[in-house]
């Protein structure tokens, strides 16, 4: 039988819903910060060993249905000739960003074997993982990327970003296509590798108007979605901010789309016609109440699901690390206990 995980993602009726975290393995558990203690987080992503026995961690400790695979969006960017570093307190720097068209034209796209160490971590993890546990492998979405690739890192207003997009759309395009011919077969390498599903992470699409996901974002993500799906897994799509324009969010074609906290989820649900599953939607801030409160939004969520097929307990985006183990753990409790009031 498929794993509870996969149905939902199915929109096959399920017993209970499904729960995971996104960033459930990270600093706010002291395991995973005793092995951070020894080894930055690019040798934990290139390190098999370790990438796995990070991706267990909060299967045991937590007991959720799904475990993503530990890595990072960026990753594809040094295969793509970009230098890449994590900079303690301050995040990714790319110390060579994609200003021009020479920029795009000497990025490589032929170089995603070199990135294996993820297949071969998920590999690990699937001989770990329990059979009815779903393992998750992950891409950044092209317009993510591609602000990264541009920016050198976060931003604030993606100017440069948008400089680029709005001036010389030959350009941008390029970039977008030479993204995607990266992320794909990195996500065939996921699947081979023991992903059952795979999420795209669209990070910063709420940096966009409407208007402008549709004419210089949107044909992207859904070439990609589509090329992800003829691997033969599910496909998650998780854009933060967006939840205005939801229904463009649906064209990308996912099979599941990741709601934030932003929107109600009977509301977002019924914006996309419940053509797709549903994921989230918890306030990851929530987790710092009490726990009283915490069981009572989760109870909320839940009796705005409804009950129908195809929902997905998560947040509406990661853990962050001043939450209480605790805390996570009483959603995962709240939400096995959970009893549709009628």
């Amino acid at each position: 039988m498929l794993p509870l995980f996969i149905q939902a993602c199915r929109q096959i009726s399920t017993d209970r819903t499904p729960v995971w975290f996104m960033r459930q393995a990270g600093r706010y558990m002291p395991e995973y910060r005793a092995i951070r203690k020894d080894h930055p987080i690019l040798e934990i992503c290139k390190t098999p060993r370790l990438a796995s026995e990070v991706t267990m961690q909060p299967i045991e400790a937590l007991d959720v249905d799904a475990a993503i695979i530990f890595a990072d969006l960026l990753l594809p960017l040094e295969p793509m000739g970009l230098n890449l570093e994590f900079v303690a307190g301050d995040g990714p720097k790319i110390h060579n960003p994609v200003r021009t068209t020479q920029d795009i034209d000497r990025l490589q796209v032929h170089r995603t074997a070199e990135l294996n160490y993820v297949g071969e971590a998920l590999s690990l993890t699937r001989a770990a993982l329990p059979a009815e546990k779903a393992l998750i492998g992950f891409v950044g979405a092209p317009f993510t990327l591609a602000s990264y690739m541009i920016e050198g890192g976060s931003s604030r207003h993606y100017a440069a970003t948008k400089r680029m997009m709005y001036s010389d759309k030959g350009a941008w395009d390029a970039l977008m296509e030479k993204i995607i011919q990266v992320i794909t077969p990195f996500a065939a390498s996921q699947a081979a590798g023991g992903a059952d599903v795979i999420q795209i992470f669209d990070s910063w699409v709420g940096a966009l108007s409407p208007g402008d996901f549709e004419t210089y974002v949107l044909p992207h993500t859904r070439m990609l979605v589509r090329q992800v799906q003829t691997i033969g897994v599910p496909v998650i799509y998780f854009g933060t901010g967006a939840s205005s324009y939801l229904p463009l969010l649906h064209q990308a074609g996912a099979d599941v789309l990741g709601l934030d906290w932003r929107i109600q989820l009977d509301e977002g649900w019924k914006a996309i016609g419940y053509e797709a599953a549903v994921q989230g939607n918890l306030d990851p801030i929530a987790l710092l109440g009490p726990p009283a409160g915490i069981e009572s939004r989760v109870a909320d969520i839940l009796q705005r699901a409804g009950g129908r097929a195809g929902h997905i307990f998560n947040l509406g985006h990661g853990i962050i690390p001043e939450t209480p183990v605790e805390h996570v753990k009483a959603v995962v409790r709240a939400v096995r206990e959970f009893r549709l009031a009628v």
